[in-house]
């Protein structure tokens, strides 16, 4: 589904230099919301921290918020259309464990846009407000309708698809949301790419055993 990224100047001509500098600015921008949120970050922070004038910010972004929108942007289409490759007509078997792989590597390779979005949710989701509306339970409904396929063709146990759905969800973004305390309970700096690549064996084997969907 589609999410508006706001104030986000796009009335400027596309190209390389552009990609390069709004890549910069993101990538700024979503360290210094994750660390501060939206309330406590400031376009010279993310001005500072890019190592651009605050000028340059502007000229991409009209405004904080637009900044803001963009960096929520990016992380939901990033799992929104993902998770919408996924079929009726699909095995279970063969595309749940490349969507939780993908998940995986979305947490291993954009930890801070994640939090970001758990900020925003923990926060009461007032910058979500509009994308939270009636496209979102239909699109919602979409794809649990995915899983009521799965279950009904007998590739699946009867498990409850939304509640399912969470679960891929949060178990998914646990690595990136909760790597601090992953990093401690684990005794490691910082979570290489081996743990990664555990989790997304555990999980599904977990989640797949628990569905009753068989790997040949």
């Amino acid at each position: 589904m589609q999410f508006e990224v706001g104030a986000h100047r796009t009335d400027r001509p596309a190209g390389r230099i552009r990609q390069q500098n709004e890549k910069l600015i993101l990538d700024a921008a979503e360290q210094e919301f994750a660390r501060h949120g939206f309330k406590g970050t400031s376009m010279q922070q993310v001005a500072d921290r890019a190592g651009l004038p605050k000028a340059n910010i502007h000229y991409y972004f009209n405004n904080k918020l637009g900044l803001y929108y963009a960096v929520l942007s990016n992380i939901i289409e990033l799992w929104d259309s993902t998770f919408n490759e996924l079929s009726g007509d699909d095995d279970p078997a063969e595309v749940l464990p490349r969507y939780i792989a993908t998940k995986i590597d979305f947490s291993r390779r954009y930890p801070q846009a994640s939090r970001v979005f758990a900020m925003e949710i923990l926060s009461g989701g007032t910058h979500l407000s509009e994308y939270f509306q009636q496209d979102y339970r239909e699109w919602f409904r979409s794809r649990a309708a995915v899983f009521e396929r799965w279950i009904a063709d007998g590739k699946m146990k009867p498990i409850d698809p939304a509640h399912l759905i969470f679960l891929l969800w949060g178990s998914t973004q646990h690595y990136a949301d909760f790597a601090i305390q992953v990093q401690a309970a684990l005794g490691k700096e910082e979570l290489e790419e081996d743990v990664f690549e555990t989790a997304a064996r555990t999980l599904t084997e977990i989640i797949l055993g628990g569905c009753g969907i068989r790997r040949d």
